[in-house]
């Protein structure tokens, strides 16, 4: 199975960004890929609040969404849009991913559970709870690549999530990412090859990297990691895509050897 990731540096102009995934998509489905997966906020990345809202729009009026669909369409591939600013009908903010199938169609929207809220050594303060609802829900959805547990960045640090997602089905876990980079550097690698080896699943995360518009940076290495915990394709630090090809058969084979999702317990902890 073929398949591919976009590490984007994405703006503060959604129509430049909506260009670059749209170039992607068509150049991920020339390269026989089934399936392309884009990173957390790929349509815009913007942390001025006033300038951010003027791009921010319902779902059904978002150009970027719009124009990966029709993509996804004219290219016959699928994607899972990491993620997009979205204007719920409350009037509150989602961060939202998308998984479009090769007609263009939404097959499943996920909403970050885990929002962002740290002051970090580096001296950097990120309040993700100040514009964003955090979702309620997750899924699993049949993709090309598998039963596929979509996620998004913060919710990395949080294993029941892929947990719940590997005891529905998934064998696929997608964790679209913006990563700052002093966490980055810290926890990325770790956590990925964690999440995998804990639900003997592939991992698959698209991320942002290098300087931003609105003056973050990231740390990039988009990452697949196979059921076993090892690195299938560490993208670095450049803007671009990756193809990767995988044999889906050694989620089973990984299950088999070592099966972790038949010996789960649920676990109530006490005080003494």
């Amino acid at each position: 199975m073929r398949f591919a990731l976009l590490q984007m540096t994405s703006g503060i102009d959604p129509a430049a960004n909506a260009a670059r995934l749209t170039s992607a998509i068509d150049d991920a489905a020339r390269a026989g890929a089934a399936m392309v997966f884009t990173p957390e906020m790929s349509g815009l990345l913007d942390r001025d609040r006033e300038r951010a809202a003027a791009s921010i729009c319902a779902e059904g009026d978002d150009r970027v969404l719009a124009a990966v669909s029709d993509a996804a369409a004219a290219a016959g591939i699928w994607v899972h849009l990491g993620s997009l600013a979205v204007r719920r009908e409350d009037g509150r903010l989602a961060n939202r991913g998308f998984v479009i199938d090769d007609q263009g169609a939404i097959r499943a929207r996920y909403d970050k559970m885990h929002l962002f809220d740290v002051d970090l050594p580096s001296g950097e303060r990120w309040r993700e709870s100040a514009s964003y609802a955090a979702g309620e829900e997750a899924c699993v959805v049949a993709t090309p690549v598998g039963l596929l547990g979509p996620s998004i960045c913060y919710d990395l640090r949080f294993p029941a999530l892929y947990q719940a997602l590997s005891q529905a089905g998934a064998t696929v876990l997608s964790v679209p990412a913006a990563f700052t980079r002093p966490t980055g550097a810290a926890h990325w690698h770790t956590l990925l090859r964690a999440r995998a080896i804990e639900n003997a699943a592939f991992v698959v995360a698209a991320a942002q990297t290098g300087e931003h518009d609105d003056g973050r940076a990231t740390f990039g290495h988009s990452l697949v990691v196979d059921p076993w915990g090892e690195v299938v394709l560490d993208i670095g630090e450049e803007a671009g895509l990756g193809i990767v090809e995988i044999d889906p058969d050694v989620v089973a084979v990984a299950r088999g050897r070592i099966p972790v999702l038949l010996h789960r317990r649920a676990i109530t902890a006490v005080s003494r």
